[in-house]
């Protein structure tokens, strides 16, 4: 499976970068996975921004590709529940799937509109920069599950 993560803006935090690259390196055994940064607005008002950002992100979308937006108002799933869904659409055929994570402030609608899944980490609010790290451990652990390694407890 290839599993393409879509940042909105540079990943400016060292922490995070070095978290990321740390799961991407884990990740490389498992899946073919690229993190790829999509340019983020700067100066407009919040909802124009999420607006161009959101037409990026579609943008960058391959044909056929399956897309998740993370997003605070989105499904809530254990981790394993996670790891099922992704195993579900590997097993139905999926061969790609983008992971989007929006900028500052957040998803257009058009990004929730077009996205197979929605998906929240947590009822909480998180800083955009640290949902990309949160979340590679995340997408770890799932292929952890699914390759049924030792990891998840």
């Amino acid at each position: 499976m290839r599993i393409r993560l879509l940042f909105v803006g540079r990943t400016d935090r060292g922490f995070v970068a070095d978290g990321l690259a740390e799961y991407l390196g884990r990740m490389a055994r498992m899946a073919e996975v690229e993190a790829i940064i999509v340019p983020e607005e700067r100066g407009a008002d919040p909802e124009r921004q999420r607006a161009e950002e959101g037409q990026r992100v579609l943008g960058a979308l391959k044909p056929g590709e399956r897309l998740v937006a993370l997003d605070e108002r989105g499904e809530l799933l254990t981790s394993p529940a996670f790891a099922a869904r992704l195993g579900a659409w590997r097993d139905s055929g999926t061969r790609q799937i983008a992971f989007a994570v929006g900028g500052a402030y957040g998803h257009s609608d058009a990004v929730r509109a077009r996205a197979d899944l929605v998906l929240a980490l947590s009822p909480m609010t998180f800083p955009h920069q640290l949902v990309r790290v949160l979340f590679a451990e995340q997408l770890y652990r799932a292929l952890m599950i699914l390759n049924r390694r030792p990891y998840h407890h």
